[in-house]
């Protein structure tokens, strides 16, 4: 299981580098050079997080991206929710198709308490937190 994507990742990394240059306007190149993220991923995803105005961008000379929202209010379960979806544990997929047994399985109780708890603690977590 894997609780991060690489575009998740990406971002989070991203935006912590955003942070420590609190209202510059960063541009790409430094980020490649310095995250070593290769720039079509970045570029998509810095578009991204554009399009859900977690940052925005300039364009043109001195262009470049920042935050649209002080570090501490921005949630990794957000970032989480952008790039992948609502936090699951489990699909409760059964040959690709969702499992007969949904309503009454034991197991499903016990992963949506998990999933409940995880994304709790998840929520506690702001890029503004990972910066100390």
């Amino acid at each position: 299981m894997k609780l991060l994507t690489r575009n998740t990742d990406y971002a989070v990394r991203a935006i912590c580098y955003m942070a420590t240059h609190r209202g510059e306007v960063v541009a790409v190149p430094a980020m490649v050079e310095e995250l070593k993220i290769p720039r079509p991923f970045l570029r998509k995803i810095l578009q991204t997080l554009s399009k859900d105005r977690i940052i925005t961008s300039r364009r043109g000379v001195g262009g470049g991206f920042q935050l649209a929202l002080p570090a501490d209010k921005i949630l990794l379960t957000e970032l989480i929710r952008i790039f992948q979806g609502p936090v699951k544990v489990s699909e409760c997929l059964f040959k690709k198709k969702v499992c007969p047994n949904i309503k009454v399985c034991p197991l499903k109780k016990k992963l949506g308490a998990i999933e409940r708890y995880v994304e709790s603690e998840l929520k506690a977590i702001t890029i503004g937190e990972l910066l100390k």
